[in-house]
């Protein structure tokens, strides 16, 4: 095939057309096929034209056998632009869609990894379902294949909660695992799409990873691939080429399985079983759909109807599948209309995040995981020795912290993103761990997990209310949560998102906060409060050392009350704004205030110390939680 190398190369995988082209029969011009896509042959009889002369290539249709499956290089060229977020890369879909950009950082992941913790090895694939996730698995499975991969296991029509990849991993010790979602961002094909990767022990790759996979796609020159039929990712089975096979599993049974080991199933059956108790779980059209009936309905014996939007879809029904107050609308109306069910819950994209909801009550994310982490060593079995040690991340409020410091245990406040939790897990020092961003987990697996916090909280639910019989008033989730405030204080808690503003803006405002708090001292006031530090965020890995700069402006007062800014790594265009509020209150007959009214003064600060609107434009924010 001498004649191939003298052509121009023509782009290769703008992955939709990778599909169409390495299932299709008939005839192509070798110049827009073959000259770079030898491995595209499909197993009929292709008949191939050279500018000159034409010849035909005869494909065998029988199984590969191991000396058979080649691996061919194709050129390509750096794409700029594919530095990863706080949990992966995440673009447009139309940008994954460009030639060579989602095989490019494919490719410069395995050149950034030493070649034994992928080769011969077992890596998992799994994602939420979004529009392009089908395209995306058959691009990676080449690659992987091409890099020297033993075998991918891969969720049924890919589809794989992002917990459920982790508890994967951890269980099928696994060398890895690829993530295709865009999180709580909205999907189809004008929205966003993302990919990651986790490291063998189910957490997100370190930023010692993810900036080598940076700086690779930067010099990247080649893709390594292999020349094997698309998979068919909607049947149950294994699939061998060779040496290397890939096997289509069932998404839902590995976590099942780990959920019966950590949580009592049979007395959060016995609380659902209780006629005047009501549950209802809004997957969003995302990939809790394919969890919410085997766990809730099958396995706990809810009714059918208490799963809203159970179906994923490629588009999330036209939502944007992040369970807030916003987005969620139609699950807290529902929760605050007269005689509402008792409790409500919300899981995003992928699964790692939720939203607790009671009968005309919100649960705060920072309130959340304080509740879980106080009642997690009586209701959850898996903690019954008690947690070894609580985290949250730096803009979560302060509840947790006093938890931890009530029951003596280790604390510790980590940078947004979830991967700085792991070494903590993995060093045996951390239990529960949250974030504000309705993120909640444990070290059951290293993600955050949306459906675990919801369980958690029906244990808490079902312990709470073990000897009650029908008729008895039953424990609330208000009532759980007031009484938690009443033992420790509330800790009023808001958070403000500006979406999609402009980052030359965006970035302008937070220079500008940092030159402030670099003249700032100790003493000063700002209105009715006297600041007692100011600094831009350092965190320094209490495990490996590693320090982590400049992950958001905070102005913390002498009351304890903070303001923070950030700037969002999870969004795939422009820039997300996001202002943190919070204020202690430790006096009982203050807790009923509505968070917006506790916290007026203390946002009416930050909006005019940051002059958010003269640098955004921004009036209000697109959420407010």
């Amino acid at each position: 095939m001498a004649f191939c190398t003298k052509l121009e190369p023509p782009s290769i995988l703008t992955s939709t057309n990778f599909t169409r082209l390495s299932n299709a029969k008939g005839s192509f011009s070798c110049c827009s096929l073959l000259s770079c896509f030898p491995f595209l042959l499909s197993p009929n009889n292709l008949r191939l034209k050279n500018h000159n002369s034409s010849l035909v290539v005869k494909a065998s249709s029988t199984v590969i056998e191991p000396e058979a499956l080649k691996v061919f290089t194709v050129p390509t060229k750096p794409i700029q632009g594919q530095k990863t977020g706080t949990s992966g890369l995440r673009k447009k879909v139309k940008v994954f869609m460009e030639e060579n950009y989602l095989a490019n950082w494919i490719q410069a992941l395995f050149n950034s990894l030493p070649p034994e913790d992928y080769e011969n090895g077992l890596l998992v694939l799994g994602g939420d379902g979004r529009y392009f996730n089908k395209e995306a698995a058959q691009v990676i499975i080449k690659i992987a294949a091409g890099n020297g991969v033993g075998k991918i296991l891969v969720g049924k029509e890919g589809i794989m909660s992002t917990p459920a990849v982790s508890a994967v991993i951890r269980k099928r010790k696994a060398n890895g695992g690829f993530i295709m979602s865009a999180s709580h961002n909205p999907g189809g094909p004008d929205y966003d799409w993302g990919i990651k990767f986790n490291y063998s022990s189910g957490q997100p790759a370190p930023e010692s990873i993810t900036d080598k996979i940076y700086g690779n796609t930067l010099s990247i020159s080649e893709i390594k691939m292999v020349d094997i039929p698309d998979v068919d990712l909607s049947h149950l089975g294994v699939t061998k080429y060779g040496k290397f096979s890939v096997e289509v599993v069932d998404p839902v049974s590995d976590y099942l399985e780990l959920m019966e080991t950590v949580f009592d199933f049979s007395l959060i059956r016995r609380l659902l079983s209780l006629s005047d108790f009501r549950l209802v779980f809004d997957a969003m059209h995302a990939v809790t759909g394919a969890y919410a009936e085997p766990i809730f309905v099958d396995k706990l014996g809810a009714t059918a109807n208490s799963i809203l939007n159970g179906v994923p879809l490629e588009d999330f029904g036209h939502g944007h599948p992040d369970p807030n107050l916003t987005y969620a609308k139609d699950l807290v109306n529902i929760l605050y209309k007269e005689n509402g069910p008792d409790f409500g819950a919300a899981s995003d994209g992928d699964g790692d995040r939720n939203m607790i909801l009671g009968r005309e009550f919100f649960v705060t994310p920072s309130d959340s995981v304080a509740i879980i982490a106080a009642n997690a060593q009586n209701a959850i079995p898996y903690f019954q020795s008690g947690p070894k040690g609580l985290a949250r991340s730096m803009p979560t409020s302060g509840a947790l912290d006093r938890v931890a410091e009530k029951l003596n245990l280790p604390f510790f406040e980590v940078p947004t993103g979830w991967k700085f939790f792991g070494n903590l897990m993995d060093a045996g020092v951390l239990s529960i761990c949250g974030e504000e961003s309705f993120g909640t987990g444990s070290d059951h697996i290293r993600e955050k997990d949306g459906i675990w916090a919801v369980l958690a909280w029906l244990s808490i639910l079902a312990y709470r209310n073990k000897d009650k019989k029908l008729g008895d008033r039953l424990i609330s989730v208000s009532d759980v949560v007031k009484e938690h405030w009443a033992t420790y204080g509330r800790n009023y808690f808001s958070r403000y998102d500006y979406e999609e503003c402009e980052s030359e803006g965006a970035n302008k405002m937070v220079e500008y906060l940092r030159d402030l708090i670099s003249k700032s001292k100790e003493g000063d006031i700002y209105g009715d409060y006297v600041l007692q530090f100011a600094d831009d965020f350092t965190y320094t890995d209490p495990v490996d050392g590693s320090v982590v700069s400049k992950q958001g402006v905070r102005f913390v007062f002498t009351d304890g009350s903070r303001i923070i800014f950030r700037l969002s790594g999870t969004g795939s265009a422009g820039a997300t704004v996001r202002v943190y509020i919070e204020q202690y209150e430790p006096d009982v007959s203050k807790h009923e205030l509505d968070a917006q009214v506790a916290l007026k003064p203390l946002i009416d600060l930050a909006l005019s110390v940051s002059k958010l609107k003269d640098f955004t434009g921004r009036e209000k924010p697109t959420v407010i939680t």
